[in-house]
């Protein structure tokens, strides 16, 4: 048995056929095209390519800031297994508390109508938890009377290229040096001078492009740091202060529940199985 082709029309008429498509015929298409998106299985929609495009990650969110969806990358990037694992957590689970606060503020934002888009370039964390470079999308997800029901981005590492744009250069050196150098003792003046920068240039530059100084960038890093020391060893809170650079256990301690709102101990008992 065989299958008919469906004949095409010569590209002249098509052309001229698409021209003359009235608005009924556009609507009716409309029509069409919603009661076909309604037969498909919501977890089968086409945010399932990102699952195919290395170094992507797609993500959205309901309206109270729950992950919903996710591409196979992003779980991973948390070190979760699949898509499910993250299903119902928020920011506030899976990054330190400044950096989920300025995520769900983005989210309001757009929720609520305020901005179409979000578009950056920020300082995500990659696979190893070092603070890494990232493009950002965020849009409002709209419901079935346009309405926004949540929120959905992706985010793709800065490609070598991007970063040697000039605007980038003299942060990127210095996040690179302060990522580098964590554990020692980091002098921010030190930096902007390795940078050829005075000390307040390099802070408006950090504040500018990432709304944090490079000192509070150097903290963040520290933490994070030790919060992998935490969940992936034994270590006891004076030592993981003397390896991330805090020196001081008393210090540490301050720090890392100022950004997290939790204690050392208290962030590993709540991460390590039963």
């Amino acid at each position: 048995m065989t299958t008919k082709a469906i004949p095409n029309a010569p590209r002249e008429s098509r052309r001229g056929s698409l021209k003359n498509r009235s608005q009924a015929a556009i609507a009716a298409l409309e029509r069409e095209r919603d009661a076909w998106l309604a037969t498909v299985k919501p977890a089968g929609l086409f945010h399932r390519l990102f699952d195919h495009l290395p170094g992507l990650f797609f993500f959205a969110k309901d309206k109270k800031g729950r992950f919903m969806f996710a591409s196979r990358e992003f779980p991973q990037h948390y070190h979760m297994r699949e898509e499910r694992d993250i299903l119902g957590l928020t920011d506030y689970d899976l990054s330190p508390q400044q950096m989920a606060t300025g995520y769900i503020q983005d989210d309001r934002l757009l929720v609520e109508g305020k901005v179409p888009c979000v578009e950056r370039l920020e300082l995500w964390f990659d696979r190893q938890g070092l603070p890494d470079w990232f493009f950002v999308t965020k849009l409002p997800l709209l419901g079935r009377r346009n309405q926004p029901v949540g929120t959905m981005g992706v985010l793709r590492r800065a490609a070598e290229h991007e970063m040697r744009l000039p605007v980038l250069q003299t942060v990127a050196k210095a996040v690179e040096i302060i990522r580098r150098d964590q554990a020692q003792k980091v002098v921010i003046s030190e930096v902007a001078r390795a940078c050829g920068l005075s000390l307040r240039h390099l802070q408006r530059r950090f504040q500018d492009s990432f709304g944090f100084s490079p000192q509070e960038f150097l903290v963040k890093t520290r933490v994070l740091s030790a919060m992998q020391l935490l969940e992936e060893t034994s270590l006891g809170a004076a030592e993981i202060a003397r390896r991330t650079g805090f020196h001081d256990a008393s210090r540490f301690a301050e720090q890392f529940k100022q950004r997290t709102g939790q204690s050392p101990s208290t962030w590993r008992h709540r991460r390590t199985p039963v």
